[in-house]
Formats: C-alpha cells, sequence, structure tokens
C-alpha cells in the first residue's frame, strides 16, 4: 500500500497552509495498492519529536473501503461525510496542524494508513487518536506512511 500527496513529497517540507502558522487545513491525502480484503482505513498524524513525547494531531476513522483519497481540508469537523474524526491532543476533533515549539528543530509529521479487516471500529462515540490507533492495530492488514517536516 502507498499513502501520497500532492501537497508535499515523503521526507519534504509540509507547505504553512497546513501548520497552525497558515490555514491549518489538513492536506490532500490519496493511497493506493490496498489489500484485497480490506473494509475500511484509518488515517492518523503523529509527531514523535514533540518535547512530551508523541503528540497526536489528528485521527480519521471508519473510512469506507471505497474511498482511497481525503481531499484537502478533510480534517476539519463540520467536512463530516463517511467518515468519523477522533479528539487529538490539542482537546479538539479534526485536524490540528503542525505547531511545533520556536526553535525546537525539525519535527517528523507520520500520515500512517491502516487498511482494516473491519468496516467500522468499536471504540467509544468521542474517542481520542490514541483509542482509534490502539483498536486500528488490532484490525490492521497493511500500513503506510508518508513523513512531513516542519519546523518554527
Amino acid at each position: 500500500m502507498r499513502l501520497t500527496s500532492l501537497a508535499f513529497q515523503d521526507g519534504e517540507t509540509m507547505p504553512r497552509q497546513f501548520t497552525c502558522d497558515g490555514a491549518n487545513v489538513s492536506p490532500q491525502l490519496q493511497w493506493t495498492d490496498a489489500p484485497a480484503e480490506t473494509r475500511s482505513f484509518v488515517l492518523l498524524c503523529n509527531d514523535p519529536d514533540a518535547p512530551a513525547g508523541v503528540w497526536r494531531h489528528w485521527a480519521v476513522f471508519d473510512i469506507p473501503a471505497y474511498r482511497s483519497e481525503l481531499v484537502e481540508g478533510a480534517g476539519r469537523p463540520e467536512s463530516f461525510e463517511d467518515f468519523r474524526h477522533a479528539v487529538n491532543d490539542f482537546r479538539q476533533f479534526g485536524y490540528g496542524g503542525p505547531c511545533p515549539p520556536h526553535h525546537h528543530g525539525i519535527h517528523h509529521y507520520h500520515f500512517r494508513l491502516f487498511a482494516l479487516d473491519c468496516a467500522e471500529l468499536s471504540v467509544r462515540a468521542h474517542p481520542s487518536c490514541e483509542e482509534v490507533e490502539q483498536e486500528a492495530r488490532k484490525h490492521a492488514l497493511a500500513e503506510a506512511t508518508l513523513t512531513g517536516l516542519y519546523q518554527r
């Protein structure tokens, strides 16, 4: 499985519009080559370089298997379509873009897509990103990663 974006290449700097210094909108993401038995997808965005440990920026889950893309801005809670958002570490639903401390160096933002063997995750009504990730790992058939960089 492969995860890509029209907004940035793997290992490159994320454009400002996708960060807290810009419009804070989620980037366009697309994927290919999911396993045939995929029933849904989960997309996560985590920053392992945060001073206090992993910072969870976004979790989208129950993405139907027929999808192969999230459009730019799909991380806004009001854009709920046929998938659900978790509560991120900013304590908000949806996408919270890169916002590392000033002069903390380069942070790596890992967008990870999981293909799952179930159509819906068994999580509470308003799960945290961490809860979504834990449940997704139990059902993962395949995983793909795209890493964007950002520093302030």
